[in-house]
């Protein structure tokens, strides 16, 4: 494996040098380069360390120009130490190494670069994300809807706790995935608000449902049986197929772009910073979402896109937060609105469904997640005349709203979540992402002479 070496001045240089002739020869390595990262305490002008050295002006620029400039480098060995390099920056170094497809390793670590499988027959996208509840489901049933309106004839391939234990396909294109049909599928034993039900019933496309269980730092399950998933979508009738991650685990797919999905309220070093940093690294476009107040001050938003841009200058960063579309006519009814929403947002949400959907919101919880707290916050609801409830597709959306509505014969609407782009600027987002399926399209037309695809069924 030709290896790319980390040394600083703070070692003796004739103990680096054994220290690396050590290494290749344990592990069969060669040294195709060295990146020094500083240290000058044991340093000597005009050593030779056998293998040409690479210098920047700090320690993680020195290991990115080295990987730009020996592209075929396979491990990166860190033989530095403290105060030259600590742990933020070696989160950061790994995410470089990881996102060149190397891995790295050092004494009592080894980190190795998620496996993507070249399995998928047709264009591919992946939308992922850094955390549960940033609202990456949302944003992939968007884009499937945009696609489809534009003619990409979309399939969705999703990734969840969840799942089925062998890929499932629902025609969400051909069937009304409404209330009683979620109510069956509960019934049978499936987990159904599991993000493919969600994406069928909100967007009318044909879902793949798949179940991943673990995820590594940089994203890869531990258990999965997407590529199962895959070979099923090759087959369908579809053009482009959409691959959904799973919190912060990335569907184990070779694709031709990703929409990364950030929460502006996370912890900023959760986005930028640790292996975040190698999810910007492999991402052709950053979503931020819940950029607004309370959930994240102005200057919160801009660090958090500053710092993205930083990372990787060329990456397109939209910070956008989400706004409830009901699937179906709410008009004139006093609803109880249920959400995973945060509690300090609801209000703002809750304005939004009167506003634009002419609709009462007599109650809201965002218990959705908790069903504890969501039977609690049902029971304060009876007596203050709810007509209907309109609800996410999420955790306990069928088992516990969507089976009181039945009980009490009131009708139960199921709710979307559409991203908008914080700026006003109309039209942003939706170019950007369809700026992106053309991209990932021609790339696959010109890799596969316009003969990729799979016959339809």
């Amino acid at each position: 494996m030709r290896a790319l070496f980390l040394i600083d001045g703070e070692h003796y240089p004739p103990v680096v040098l054994d220290a690396m002739k050590r290494v290749e020869e344990s592990f069969g390595f060669e040294g195709v380069a060295a990146a020094f990262l500083g240290g000058t305490e044991k340093l000597r002008e005009g050593t030779d360390y056998g293998v040409p050295l690479v210098k920047a002006e700090d320690p993680v620029s020195a290991v990115e120009k080295a990987l730009a400039e020996y592209d075929d480098v396979e491990v990166v060995v860190d033989l530095s130490d403290e105060p030259v390099v600590g742990y933020r920056e070696r989160m950061r170094i790994a995410s470089l190494a990881l996102a060149a497809g190397a891995s790295y390793k050092g004494s009592d670590f080894d980190l190795r670069p998620p496996e993507y499988h070249a399995i998928s027959t047709k264009p591919s996208l992946a939308v992922i994300g850094t955390g549960k509840r940033v609202g990456k489901t949302a944003v992939s049933g968007y884009l499937a809807r945009l696609l489809s309106e534009n003619g990409f004839a979309p399939g969705v391939v999703s990734m969840g706790r969840g799942g089925p234990p062998e890929p499932e396909v629902i025609k969400g294109h051909e069937m009304e995935v409404g209330s009683s049909y979620l109510l069956d599928a509960l019934a049978r034993g499936a987990h159904a608000a599991s993000d493919y039900y969600e994406t069928a019933a909100l967007s009318r496309v044909v879902t793949v449902g798949c179940r991943r269980c673990g995820g590594g730092l940089a994203g890869e399950p531990f258990v999965s049986n997407v590529l199962e998933g895959a070979r099923l979508a090759n087959g369908l009738d579809t053009r482009l197929t959409v691959f959904d991650g799973s919190g912060a685990a990335v569907p184990p797919v070779e694709v031709g772009g990703r929409v990364l999905v950030a929460g502006a309220h996370q912890d900023p070093e959760y986005v930028t910073g640790f292996l975040g940093t190698y999810r910007i690294l492999i991402s052709d476009l950053l979503l931020l979402t819940m950029s607004e107040e309370p959930m994240a001050g102005e200057e919160k938003v801009r660090s958090i896109v500053e710092a993205a841009r930083r990372l990787k200058p060329n990456l397109r960063v939209i910070p956008a937060v989400f706004r409830p579309r009901p699937v179906g006519e709410v008009r004139g009814l006093k609803v109880a609105y249920v959400s995973t929403a945060p509690r300090e947002i609801l209000k703002v949400l809750c304005r939004h469904l009167e506003e634009r959907y002419g609709c009462e919101v007599v109650a809201a919880s965002g218990s959705l997640s908790d069903r504890k707290g969501l039977v609690r916050d049902l029971e304060d609801m009876r007596d203050l005349g709810v007509e209907a409830y309109l609800t996410e597709i999420k955790a306990a959306a069928v088992d516990v709203v969507t089976r009181r509505g039945a009980e009490e014969e009131k009708p139960v609407f199921y709710c979307d979540n559409d991203p908008v782009a914080v700026d006003g600027r109309d039209g942003l987002l939706d170019g950007a992402l369809l700026e992106l399926a053309e991209m990932v399209v021609a790339g696959f037309e010109d890799e596969t002479g316009g003969h990729g695809g799979a016959a339809s069924v």
